[in-house]
């Protein structure tokens, strides 16, 4: 079956970076998690605040959208990030394909 990556980088506040490196893997993670959603890897560039990971999901890009859009709109996510505002001064995310 198709399996569809989302590559998403935040460039953190710097005086931000161990408080999101703290929230990340406990609270965010698991939440996606239960909507479908695998990590498939993480990276901190610490010298330049740069936080890049790779999301997934089983099916295409519609598929992952319908999960996108069910994850955005739930209880679970508005609860993960309560409280949490500005930790990042810019985000880009894109679909990717594996190519090595």
């Amino acid at each position: 079956m198709t399996r569809t990556v989302q590559l998403r980088r935040y460039h953190l506040k710097p005086h931000l970076v161990e408080d999101f490196l703290a929230w990340w893997p406990s609270r965010l993670v698991p939440a996606r998690a239960a909507y479908g959603f695998t990590v498939e890897s993480a990276y901190l560039n610490r010298e330049a605040a740069e936080f890049t990971w790779a999301v997934s999901a089983e099916g295409d890009t519609e598929e992952f959208g319908r999960l996108e859009r069910a994850w955005m709109a739930s209880p679970e996510r508005a609860e993960v990030f309560e409280g949490i505002d500005g930790w990042n001064e810019s985000t880009v995310i894109a679909f990717v394909e594996r190519f090595v």
